[in-house]
């Protein structure tokens, strides 16, 4: 079809001011784009403010991220990774891939002191058991581990939750981590590749109980309007995940790399992320959590082990939990 000269050249002058904005190609975890996820909140707050085509490519769950970063090495057309957290921060380091943020930011509700030149964090919180109200709760997982109980849990290899399960059995049973997994192997239905499929199963009751967060309670009161699930509260206490955001060493878009991860810290951001990613902010919004969410735990219930002692503690950690499921 021809177009009138007028409206061609109209057509002509939008496809080229699009061609002149930058671009910004964001890896993320498989949830973080979707429509109930951050994603299109972020994408179009930041792109109001940059002037630019921010796109947000679903990549896998957190583990899988650094494993696809790896994998396409320098000739990757990630400019920013997010959804990483301080159980990969040191082997992401490790890869050479990351660049220096350059950044300060004010981040008064994170809990643990943060100053990490490569990684700015974006939201945190406590991992923990999820279940209907209805199902009795296991105080500890060891009680949990002697009980009928079914769980569904993500696999450490790709998943964040699921390494950061391995650390929790880790940081609070130490030696006696292997006999833990032993333990719980006939508790676990499946192992999934990521949190989405593992909470898909539950909701459509494959099992008693999903490893979530203390927060998906939240998602399904203020989400939902739906009172019945609660997060297990376990004796030894809850493991910390702290989810950041990094630079690409190759990225041709350093500035602009760097305006993103600052603008994560910042209200707009923030404030959307109790009720799209249903996690902790790190700096406080400015309207406050939302009422009726989850409260952060007290200090003396959270573990957390530092970055090179995660790094340190995955290799053997992910051997014993292997060992104990194979028998």
């Amino acid at each position: 079809m021809r177009l009138p000269a007028t409206l061609a050249l109209c057509v002509l002058g939008t496809a080229a001011a699009a061609q002149d904005r930058p671009q910004l190609v964001v890896y993320a975890y498989d949830s973080f784009p979707t429509e109930w996820g951050p994603g299109p909140v972020i994408e179009a707050a930041f792109e109001e403010e940059c002037g630019c085509d921010l796109r947000i490519v679903a990549a896998g769950d957190g583990a899988a991220l650094l494993s696809r970063l790896q994998l396409e090495g320098p000739s990757t057309e990630a400019d920013v990774i997010l959804g990483l957290d301080t159980s990969l921060v040191a082997a992401a380091r490790e890869t050479g891939l990351f660049a220096p943020h350059g950044l300060s930011p004010e981040m008064d509700l994170l809990p643990v002191a943060w100053d990490d030149p490569d990684f700015v964090p974006f939201d945190w919180g406590y991992f923990a058991f999820v279940a209907d109200e209805g199902t009795e709760a296991p105080a500890s997982f060891e009680v949990l581990a002697a009980s009928d109980l079914s769980i569904v849990i993500q696999d450490p290899r790709s998943s964040t939750p699921g390494l950061g399960l391995l650390l929790w059995v880790e940081a609070a049973y130490g030696e006696r981590a292997g006999e833990i997994w032993e333990g719980l192997a006939d508790n676990i239905v499946t192992v999934t590749p990521g949190w989405t499929e593992a909470y898909n199963l539950f909701l459509e009751g494959e099992a008693d109980a999903v490893l979530s967060y203390t927060t998906s309670p939240s998602y399904h009161l203020l989400g939902e309007g739906d009172g019945t699930k609660v997060a297990w509260t376990f004796d030894e206490g809850h493991y910390m995940q702290v989810e950041v955001a990094g630079i690409v060493a190759g990225t041709d878009q350093p500035d602009l790399a760097a305006e993103f991860l600052a603008f994560l810290t910042q209200d707009a951001a923030q404030a959307a992320i109790p009720e799209t990613n249903w996690m902790f902010p790190v700096a406080t919004p400015e309207g406050g959590l939302p009422e009726g969410f989850a409260e952060p735990l007290p200090q003396d219930r959270a573990l957390l082990l530092p970055p090179d002692e995660a790094q340190a503690a995955r290799g053997p950690a992910l051997d014993t939990w292997r060992t104990a499921l194979s028998r």
